[in-house]
């Protein structure tokens, strides 16, 4: 089982933020990713069961259409 953290508008004190993430540590203690921008923060607890490897980190981004989209 993983673990999602958001927040919206994006958090003031980053510091914060990871340390709300690292509440979710037993969700996912194998790996994690944050994505900070003006509007929102993503932050992503990670369980690697199958794939062990970096090609499973979260949260992941796409570039199409001259837009840049962020999934966990």
């Amino acid at each position: 089982m993983c673990g999602i953290l958001g927040s919206i508008p994006a958090t003031a004190n980053r510091e914060h933020f990871l340390q709300a993430l690292n509440t979710l540590s037993h969700r996912g203690p194998d790996d994690f990713g944050v994505y900070h921008s003006d509007e929102i923060s993503l932050g992503h607890r990670r369980l690697a069961i199958i794939d062990t490897s970096s090609a499973g980190h979260q949260p992941m981004s796409y570039n199409g259409g001259g837009a840049i989209y962020y999934c966990l």
